[in-house]
């Protein structure tokens, strides 16, 4: 899965090498995933937010009880019960973009190196090295792995 701050970062350069292989829905995906990106930092930001409150009020309700001011720390308990319930609605709303961006960075595949031809398929990419070459596949093989399995097993003995 590529990684967000890749296309936070090099948006443009990532959509030109997936445009490479033949990817088109590159730039709306990303712009997509940006916006989600986008409005899962402002939830994040909301939500630690609402919890840094909370806990200023939780310390504000303990003085109050402390100081014998019974009535203020029941109105200001009310107002961190409140924010609690917010903080649950934000975090549900931060599951949800959280799991479409996840979906949408699953779809979104990775960058091919830049030595990668052009192409959108396999046959649009010529093999170059490897073992498996059209005239025998043994140009990849040192002098002792060229020698079938079988060969090897029938003079070790060990097959029948």
């Amino acid at each position: 899965m590529i990684d967000v701050r890749q296309l936070r970062e090099h948006a443009d350069e990532t959509c030109s090498a997936l445009a490479r292989r033949g990817d088109v829905t590159c730039d709306s995906q990303v712009k997509e995933l940006l916006e989600l990106d986008q409005q899962l930092r402002q939830l994040t930001a909301r939500r630690d937010e609402a919890r840094a409150k909370i806990n200023e009020l939780s310390r504000q309700v303990g003085q109050l009880r402390r100081d014998g001011n019974v009535e203020q720390a029941d109105v200001v308990q009310a107002e961190s019960r409140a924010l609690g319930d917010e903080v649950g609605r934000i975090e549900g709303e931060h599951e949800t973009v959280s799991s479409k961006m996840h979906d949408l960075l699953l779809h979104i595949p990775n960058v091919p190196h830049p030595d990668v031809p052009a192409g959108a398929s396999d046959d649009d990419n010529p093999v170059v090295s490897g073992p498996f070459l059209p005239n025998g596949g043994l140009d990849g093989f040192a002098a002792h792995q060229r020698v079938p399995y079988w060969e090897i097993g029938e003079a070790l003995g060990i097959l029948d």
